[in-house]
């Protein structure tokens, strides 16, 4: 079935039929879109269900390994109900000969591989007539570079796609501009630290977001994860950037740890006053700033004051967001090998108590928006007949009945849960 759909060699033969499935990170979402585009442009056309794709591309994901065994089970299953399998991804780059031996007949590339993927697809699935529409409008996720420049010992992601590449600003900006043109709303900017672009040329993250908001038109630009050792070189900078009216107040700080010995040991280059002194700078320059970080438990050597230490930190530092994720040891990465493993059951303990804390932090945040008005653009379709706004602080509201999507709306806050707030619409904004 695959080799049969991959020697198609006549122009304008039926197109195939693919399917994209995407884990793991916003850039991964992003580069799913860049090439199913690509398919699209070649006249093949995408379809959302399994039951009728001929093809499957999986974007994969290895930060973690229960990440890693799902994908591997669901590669399975498609292999067994004959899809033909286009797989890449950061799974792709780091473990390309298992997925050789165990999906033989797969098209496999890594990350490092993107610059001459589009090429090797054109080689694969020929043109088969015109370009098909996605006949829907979508927030544009522009990758803005490959790899970075860290050296935390437990990323395996580091490994998988090597070291920073940034994409030329104008190139950046020319991709926004198309998208804006075709109706989107929203530019998500990502990278594996999106504080570290163009640390290897000139032009940095300020300067590309200052082009991106000159550009025409309303909409909403969201920065994605930034790495604190980085974003401390272009502090001041950002701080003019966020207050943009086109910026999102959403700042995603990963801080690991509240201990400065359990950061060392990470890798990275800071300590837990320097990141809450960034956070505050932030703050008081950005009033109403969404604070996102992530916190691992049981890293190796991390003990119980250390864990108290990253509790007390969370206390002080209030995120609307703490992503917690326990230590995954995971193969050629430095922290696989180091001394002082924690025990999973300790993790875990640990893990559900900064679980609650969260729930606690944010519950107690989103109270205080209860009959407050905010500006919000309806972005996404929700469970049942409801759909999802985001205010410029990009907190999350819940709106039931029917509401057409990238609107801009205004909405009093009618209640809250500890991952969104719930709003009712006053009036459509002019």
């Amino acid at each position: 079935m695959l080799r049969s759909i991959y020697n198609r060699r006549l122009a304008y033969q039926p197109p195939v039929k693919f399917l994209v499935e995407t884990y793991g990170c916003t850039m991964n979402h992003g580069e799913s879109t860049e090439l199913s585009a690509h398919l699209r442009s070649l006249g093949h056309e995408e379809v959302l269900s399994e039951g009728k794709a001929e093809v499957v591309l999986v974007n994969t994901c290895t930060v973690i390994a229960s990440t890693e065994r799902k994908i591997l089970r669901r590669l399975r299953h498609l292999r067994d109900e004959g899809k033909g399998l286009v797989i890449v991804g950061c799974m792709a780059s780091v473990d390309r000969p298992r997925l050789q031996e165990e999906f033989p007949g797969a098209l496999i590339c890594g990350t490092a591989d993107y610059p001459r993927l589009m090429s090797v697809l054109d080689d694969r699935f020929e043109r088969c007539g015109p370009a098909t529409p996605l006949n829907r409008i979508s927030p544009l996720v522009l990758p803005i570079a490959q790899g970075c420049n860290g050296a935390c010992t437990y990323c395996i992601t580091r490994l998988a796609r090597g070291d920073l590449r940034s994409y030329p600003l104008d190139t950046l900006v020319q991709r926004a501009a198309k998208a804006l043109e075709q109706g989107a709303k929203e530019v998500l900017v990502t990278s594996q630290d999106t504080a570290a672009y163009g640390m290897d040329g000139n032009e940095r993250l300020p300067d590309l977001l200052k082009a991106l908001c000159a550009l025409p038109g309303d909409f909403r630009v969201r920065v994605g994860m930034m790495n604190p050792d980085n974003l401390r070189e272009i502090l001041d900078e950002m701080v003019e950037a966020y207050r943009h009216p086109k910026v999102y107040r959403f700042l995603h700080l990963p801080v690991q740890s509240g201990s400065d010995s359990i950061i060392e040991r990470m890798g990275r280059a800071y300590s837990a006053d320097a990141f809450l002194s960034m956070v505050r700078r932030m703050r008081s320059a950005v009033p109403e700033l969404t604070l996102s970080t992530d916190v691992i438990t049981g890293f190796p050597g991390e003990t119980d004051e250390d864990h108290r230490a990253t509790v007390a930190l969370m206390e002080a530092l209030r995120p609307n967001i703490i992503n917690v994720t326990r230590f995954s040891p995971r193969p050629g990465t430095v922290a696989a090998a180091m001394k002082g493993q924690v025990p999973g059951w300790v993790a875990k303990e640990r893990s559900r108590e900064l679980t609650r804390l969260r729930f606690r932090i944010s519950s107690e945040i989103n109270a205080s928006k209860v009959g407050r008005t905010y500006s919000a653009l309806v972005d996404e379709r929700g469970k049942g007949e409801s759909v999802m706004a985001r205010t410029d602080d990009y907190l999350p509201v819940v709106l039931r009945g029917e509401h057409r999507l990238w609107q801009r709306v205004n909405v009093r806050i009618t209640g809250h849960a500890p991952t969104h707030l719930y709003g009712v619409v006053q009036r459509m904004e002019d």
